[in-house]
């Protein structure tokens, strides 16, 4: 097998299996028990009205004891939170600083070939 061969295989491995999927920047969390609606907001795909939501819910409810309570937040769902777990924590600071930017879906409308 060729070196080429042997790379492209190994580089669909790791895409299928989420290895190259988008880390945080180093460092870059948002703490979901003290941030900001501007803070909130850098988390990708939290515009104003749901970063306020999620404030709501922690003045009403205390703080979140681990990130998979911010689920009970009106707006997000299993989709949602599995796109903003990396970007979560319950303790520490806030350290994001530029907004992240979700992947766009693909609407050329082609099909994958099989």
């Amino acid at each position: 097998m060729t070196s080429r061969a042997l790379m492209c295989m190994t580089l669909a491995a790791a895409l299928a299996t989420g290895v190259l999927a988008a880390a945080p920047p180093a460092g870059g969390q948002v703490n979901i028990n003290t941030a900001t609606v501007q803070q909130l907001q850098l988390l990708p795909r939290v515009g104003p009205a749901l970063a306020q939501r999620i404030v709501d819910f922690r003045t009403a409810n205390g703080p979140f004891k681990a990130p998979e309570e911010l689920a009970r937040v009106k707006g997000i769902g299993e989709k949602s939170f599995s796109r903003l777990q990396p970007y979560l924590t319950t303790n520490g600071a806030t350290t994001l600083t530029e907004k992240v930017r979700s992947p766009r879906k693909d609407t050329s409308g082609a099909k994958a070939q099989r």
